[in-house]
């Protein structure tokens, strides 16, 4: 019972706080499932010829240990959110049709936002929440009180949702190694 209305209050949160009609201000993500190379987060990290995309800033294995369990390949969704589209890493018990585009208890959601608007996003995203200041984490850092970490490094802002109780710690980690490749 407290999970469920857990997941529920996340998605409720994380939809009225994050989702916007407005154009995405970094180069335009691809939808769907994507290609192997666009999806896999070793081909995007490591070479600087690859664009960095929400998929790639964290890896399978990273959204697994923030879960506590093995997650699906990565999904893209469609809808802009704070200037990204989501890249959603399911926990093994997600519905197969569920869309990326909602957020759900269970997963865990990346949106990296690259280019001069970032911070704009990140301030926007700052000033809908009681941001908590967090030290430590790229130029800046915080925490929205309820479903998300957002990190701003130089011209990157990465907003990271670990769909889980007691979030926050998860979130700071996979936060940590967000950071390392932007």
């Amino acid at each position: 019972m407290g999970m469920t209305r857990y997941a529920v209050r996340f998605a409720v949160v994380a939809l009225a706080a994050g989702c916007s009609s407005k154009a995405p201000t970094s180069s335009p993500q691809p939808t769907g499932s994507g290609t192997a190379a666009a999806s896999s987060p070793a081909a995007s990290a490591s070479s600087p010829a690859t664009a960095l995309d929400s998929c790639g800033v964290i890896t399978s294995a990273e959204a697994s240990a923030a879960l506590g369990q093995p997650v699906k390949p990565p999904r893209r969704g469609k809808a802009t959110v704070e200037g990204g589209v989501a890249c959603v890493f399911y926990g093994p018990d997600a519905p197969p049709s569920v869309s990326p585009d909602i957020p759900i208890a269970d997963t865990v959601r990346v949106v990296l936002v690259t280019g001069p608007n970032a911070r704009k996003w990140f301030d926007d995203y700052r000033r809908k929440v009681k941001a908590q200041p967090i030290s430590g984490l790229g130029d800046q850092a915080y925490y929205d009180g309820y479903a998300s970490i957002s990190v701003l490094k130089g011209d990157a802002y990465v907003r990271i949702a670990v769909g889980v109780a007691s979030n926050l710690a998860p979130e700071k980690e996979l936060a940590r190694d967000a950071v390392a490749r932007m």
